[in-house]
């Protein structure tokens, strides 16, 4: 039976290339899978997804003007798609979410999101709240603080390397940009910011 899944976490968990991972399977037993990311992050170039362990695949891009449904339909009726991944789905819309609850509901193909929860404020994504409030499943990816406790919070640092307490929520960046912290640290960091 197809689910929504949704696989959240900080930065440097691992999303990616758990992502990467279960579209190979797939393939791997002859399967069709689609691969999507948001069009607004090009670090590792447009129409890809890439791993920070080296791995990559091809994908299709996404905005918020993207009719999920109906892009995943049209390739479904050429092809059978198999599963349905997407890559940094806390950029997706409220409407996107729910077309992809239609792609399991109504298609009966698996859908596989992967993003991060919460943003360098602590407040949810678009894409993550209604992932959260509607995913059949939800599954944490699990990475660590500099101490060693599950880092469940992102510090944004400036162009000088300090601690950012305040800007807008979307700014792509790798580690030169944010690190994942625990909430005790999280904390310190923002108060020792001010």
């Amino acid at each position: 039976m197809a689910q929504l899944y949704f696989y959240y976490s900080t930065m440097n968990a691992g999303k990616s290339t758990a992502l990467l991972q279960s579209s190979y399977n797939y393939q791997e037993r002859g399967m069709r899978t689609l691969v999507f990311t948001a069009e607004l992050d090009d670090r590792f170039g447009a129409g890809k997804v890439s791993s920070r362990i080296g791995l990559s695949s091809p994908a299709l891009l996404y905005n918020d003007a993207t009719t999920l449904f109906t892009v995943i339909e049209q390739q479904h009726q050429q092809q059978p798609v198999h599963c349905v991944l997407v890559d940094e789905s806390q950029f997706l819309t409220k409407k996107q979410v729910e077309e992809l609850c239609n792609v399991v509901d109504k298609l009966a193909i698996p859908v596989l999101c992967y993003g991060l929860r919460t943003d360098f404020l602590g407040e949810l994504f678009t894409g993550s709240h209604y992932l959260l409030a509607w995913a059949d499943k939800l599954v944490e990816l699990k990475t660590i603080c500099h101490c060693g406790r599950k880092a469940n919070m992102v510090l944004r640092l400036g162009n000088d390397g300090n601690v950012m307490h305040s800007g807008e929520q979307v700014v792509i960046g790798g580690n030169e940009s944010y690190i994942s912290v625990c909430r005790k640290h999280y904390k310190a960091a923002l108060a020792t910011a001010r």
